[in-house]
């Protein structure tokens, strides 16, 4: 009996299910921390900007990645 297309997406979603953006988050939330730091406390208002622009681009590249890993599940699912 072959898996309906449903049976192979909740496979997918509980092998995905635990693991999370969390080390990526929890560098955004790091950064944004920085970027405040730098803009009010130091001052430096340009480097606060630069810093403040880190979390886009980290929680880019962990979606990218996540979807990579999600995308190679999926085709090994195929198979």
């Amino acid at each position: 009996m072959s898996e309906s297309p449903d049976d192979s997406t909740d496979g997918l979603a509980q092998e995905l299910d635990g693991r999370g953006l969390g080390p990526a988050a929890l560098a955004s939330v790091g950064s944004v921390a920085l970027a405040l730091y730098y803009y009010y406390v130091r001052g430096d208002k340009q480097r606060g900007q630069f810093v403040g622009l880190w979390p886009a681009t980290i929680l880019g590249l962990a979606v990218y990645l996540k979807l990579d890993e999600v995308l190679r599940l999926l085709r090994r699912a195929d198979d």
